[in-house]
C-alpha cells in the first residue's frame, strides 16, 4: 500500500503510544511508526499486554498494529524515513546541578535532536509533543538548522491534553488541539499540514493555532490550573473539618456558579501523576528565572496545599487511633494516583503510606492495577509492606481502612463482610470521599471522610 504521510513517533510511553494509535486509526492512509530505546516497552507494545493500561486503548491497537502502525527501536532508520516526526521522549524534573528539583532535565530531548539532525536525509516537520519550557523550540530550531546539507526542518508545538484513565475518549474527542508555529510563511505551512492530520477526526474549530512560545506555555499553564483548583478546595476542607461544615455542600454551592464550574473541585488526599507537580515546578522556576518571585511563590503554594493535605491525613489517623499506630495493621485500598491507570507516578498513596511505615504500622496495600508499580516504588520496605489484590483478603485483620484511589469496584464492596473481617474498634478513612459514609457508620465503622465532620461510636 502507498501511503499518504509518513508520521514517526519518537517516545513509546503514555503520550505517544496513544496518541500514534489514534492517528493511526482515524488515518488508515498514514503509516505511523513508534519507535523507544526501550526494547522492552517496544516489545510490550507488539505484545498482547501493553506497558500501559487505558480502557479502550488494546482494541485501538490490535485493530491497526502490522496495517499502518508500527513499533521498532530502529531509531535511525526511522528518522530517515519519515517526514513528520513527533517527539515524545522524558522531560523529568531535574535532579542535578542548576535547577536541581525544579527545571526541566531536558537531556533526552536534546539528544532526540540530535539524532534527528544526524539521521535525516530530507526536510522534516519537527512536532514539540512533551512537555517543555517555553523558548525550547528556538534551542531545538538551532540544533537542526545547524546542518550543512541545506535540509530545512520546521518546528511546531503540539502539546498534549490526555488525562490518564480517559486518554482514548481525550484523544477521539478532544476539548481542543493546540498548534504552534513560527508565524512565517515557512511556519504556517507546516502547521496546517498537521492541521490536516487532525482534522481527519477533529472538527476545525476544536483545533486552535498560536504562536509557538503561546503554545508552550498553554500546557504548563493548563496543568497548573487544574492543580489549583484541587488544592484550592482541598485548603477549604481542613476549614469545613474544624467548622462542621460539608466540604461536598461547599463544593456544589460554589460549583454551580456559572463563572467556577464543577470541575476539579471534588476534595481528596490530593492530585498526583506524571504532570502537574513536574509542570508546576517547571513554571516555578520559570518564574524565578525571570524574576517573578511573587508569581512564583503562588503557584508554589499549590504544591504545599498538595503535600499538606496528605500529611493531615496521616494525622487524623494517629488522633482518631489514639495517638499511635504502632504495630496496628492499616490496609490501603488503592495506589495508582487516579482510577482507570496502573500509574502511580507521584501518587499520594506513596507519601501516605511512607508515612505510616514511619509510625511503625503495617501496611497492606491492594490496588487492581498499579501493584506491580507498587513495589518499585516501596522498595525496601517489604517487611513493613505487604502487597495483595483482593480487597476483601487485604483487609482482613486490619485495624483501619484507608481509600485512597477512587476505583469503582471499591464502591460496591459487602462492607459488612469487611466489617467483619476488621479488629476492632475498625476505622475507616475515606481519601476520596466515595463511599456511602452513613452506612458504614451504621454497620459499625468510625468514619473519616475528608472534609466532613467524622462519625464515630466514640463518647
Amino acid at each position: 500500500m502507498t501511503f499518504e504521510k509518513h508520521i514517526l513517533c519518537i517516545g513509546a510511553g503514555y503520550v505517544g503510544g496513544p496518541t500514534m494509535a489514534m492517528i493511526a486509526c482515524r488515518c488508515p492512509r498514514y503509516r505511523v511508526t513508534v519507535v523507544d530505546v526501550n526494547r522492552e516497552k517496544i516489545d510490550q507494545w507488539n505484545s498482547d499486554e501493553l506497558p500501559i493500561y487505558e480502557p479502550g486503548l488494546d482494541e485501538i491497537v490490535r485493530a491497526v498494529r502490522g496495517k499502518n502502525l508500527f513499533f521498532s527501536t530502529d531509531i535511525p532508520k526511522a528518522i530517515e524515513e519519515n517526514d513528520i516526526i513527533f517527539v515524545s521522549v522524558n522531560t523529568p524534573t531535574k535532579n542535578y546541578g542548576v535547577g536541581a528539583g525544579m527545571a526541566a532535565d531536558l537531556q533526552f530531548w536534546e539528544k532526540t535532536a540530535r539524532e534527528i539532525l544526524k539521521y535525516s536525509k530530507s526536510p522534516k516537520i519537527v512536532i514539540e509533543k512533551s512537555t517543555l519550557p517555553v523558548k525550547t523550540a528556538l534551542a531545538m530550531e538551532r540544533i537542526l538548522n545547524s546542518n550543512h546539507h541545506g535540509i530545512a526542518f520546521d518546528v511546531l508545538s503540539n502539546p498534549e491534553f490526555l488525562a490518564e484513565g480517559t486518554a482514548v475518549r481525550d484523544l477521539t474527542s478532544p476539548d481542543r488541539v493546540l498548534i504552534g508555529s513560527e508565524e512565517t510563511e515557512r511556519g504556517l505551512r507546516a502547521r496546517d499540514i498537521l492541521v490536516e492530520i487532525y482534522a481527519n477526526w477533529v472538527p476545525r474549530e476544536r483545533i486552535l493555532t498560536s504562536n509557538i512560545w503561546s503554545s508552550e506555555l498553554s500546557k504548563l499553564v493548563s496543568n497548573a490550573f487544574l492543580a489549583q483548583r484541587i488544592s484550592s478546595i482541598n485548603a477549604i476542607s481542613a476549614l469545613c473539618e474544624k467548622t462542621d461544615a460539608d466540604i461536598t455542600e461547599v463544593s456544589r454551592a460554589v460549583g454551580t456558579d456559572s463563572r467556577i464550574g464543577p470541575k476539579f473541585l471534588n476534595s481528596s488526599v490530593g492530585f498526583g501523576g506524571s504532570c502537574f507537580k513536574k509542570d508546576i515546578l517547571n513554571l516555578v522556576y520559570l518564574c524565578r528565572h525571570y524574576g517573578l518571585n511573587e508569581v512564583a511563590d503562588y503557584w508554589e503554594g499549590v504544591l504545599k496545599i498538595n503535600d499538606y493535605q496528605q500529611d493531615r491525613f496521616v494525622l487524623t489517623m494517629i488522633d482518631a487511633m489514639f495517638n499511635t499506630l504502632s504495630g496496628k495493621k492499616i490496609c490501603v485500598w488503592g495506589f495508582a494516583f487516579k482510577a482507570d491507570t496502573g500509574d502511580t507516578r507521584e501518587s499520594p498513596a506513596i507519601r501516605i503510606t511512607k508515612r505510616l511505615v514511619e509510625e511503625n504500622a503495617l501496611v497492606i496495600v491492594s490496588d487492581p492495577k498499579a501493584l506491580k508499580n507498587a513495589r518499585a516504588d516501596l522498595c525496601g520496605l517489604e517487611d513493613r509492606v505487604s502487597f495483595v489484590e483482593d480487597p476483601m483478603e487485604a483487609v482482613k485483620g486490619c485495624h483501619a481502612l484507608c481509600v485512597l484511589t477512587e476505583w469503582d469496584l471499591y464502591r460496591h464492596q459487602d462492607f459488612e463482610a469487611v466489617y467483619a473481617s476488621m479488629a476492632k474498634p475498625s476505622f475507616l478513612f475515606d481519601g476520596r470521599n466515595i463511599l456511602d459514609h452513613g452506612k458504614c457508620f451504621r454497620i459499625g465503622f468510625n468514619v473519616y471522610p475528608i472534609g466532613k465532620p467524622p462519625m464515630t461510636h466514640f463518647q
